[in-house]
């Protein structure tokens, strides 16, 4: 059975949504708690965001990586194929892998949104909805 027809919810954490969750904004963080409390909430983490956002600030992926509600989500063929096409597009690789999961597909066939500080960084990109996380919170 599929995700989304048991009636889970899914999101994507981009580069400055982690950066957000290690810096303690409590949306972010109240997004990761919903997820250890039910089994129809996930939290998605990029590994090329996760990448990105440890390059940043060192120790990130090692809490992250701890979190026992959050998947991190390798890049795969499908996906590799996607940020490459992307990056001849223009977009930036740390957001590549973000748009890739937030699409469409059998599983999620509403696609996921991305949780993000900057909604901004998407705005010219087809299929990808977004949450906007306040940069203090």
């Amino acid at each position: 059975m599929s995700a989304t027809r048991a009636g889970s919810a899914g999101v994507v954490f981009d580069e400055s949504a982690l950066l957000a969750l290690g810096s303690g904004n409590s949306l972010a963080s109240h997004f990761v708690a919903n997820t250890e409390h039910g089994p129809t909430r996930h939290v998605y983490v990029p590994a090329l965001c996760l990448a990105a956002a440890d390059g940043l600030r060192k120790g990130l992926a090692e809490h992250v990586g701890a979190l026992p509600a959050v998947e991190i989500v390798e890049l795969d063929f499908a996906g590799a194929s996607t940020v490459g096409a992307l990056l001849r597009d223009g977009v930036e690789w740390r957001l590549g892998h973000a748009v890739h999961l937030s699409r469409p597909t059998l599983d999620w066939p509403d696609g996921r949104h991305v949780v993000t500080v900057d909604p901004g960084r998407y705005a010219d990109l087809p299929l990808v909805r977004t949450i906007r996380l306040p940069q203090r919170g």
